[in-house]
């Protein structure tokens, strides 16, 4: 497990290997506009979002990116999101970041649980609680 507390030096970036943070269903979130609108969306649909704040430079969140890729795709029944708190950092703030990644779950546009590092058990087993906990109902 690990987590990022503030930006390294920047180095040499031939040496980085681009990792993709949106893969399988995560919606990457640029604006607040954005935000409101997808939590708007996950109230209407009664869905559970998950809300990863996450760093390019960060070492433990390029880590399990893919994973919370694989998982979005697994979870269909949640909203992954990633929201990058470099491009919105006063949003950010807002949430109080402290480490990178922080996963937020939010129910309702309010947080009921959150993890901060880069933790695949826990995201693992809390997804799969929060999961559970929905009701079965399968959109055609």
């Amino acid at each position: 497990m690990g987590n990022c507390l503030n930006r390294p030096q920047p180095k040499d970036n031939d040496s980085e290997h681009h990792v993709d943070f949106s893969a399988g269903n995560v919606k990457l979130i640029t604006t607040e506009k954005a935000w409101d609108e997808k939590l708007e969306q996950a109230k209407r649909d009664g869905k559970v979002v998950i809300a990863n704040f996450s760093a390019t430079w960060c070492g433990p969140c390029k880590m399990i990116a893919p994973y919370y890729g694989e998982l979005s795709e697994k979870y269909t029944s949640l909203m992954f999101l990633l929201v990058d708190v470099d491009e919105l950092a006063d949003f950010s703030t807002s949430w109080d970041i402290k480490a990178t990644p922080t996963f937020f779950f939010l129910k309702d546009g309010k947080e009921v649980d959150k993890i901060v590092g880069a933790n695949k058990p826990e995201l693992q087993d809390k997804l799969a609680s929060f999961d559970d906990s929905l009701p079965q109902h399968h959109h055609q």
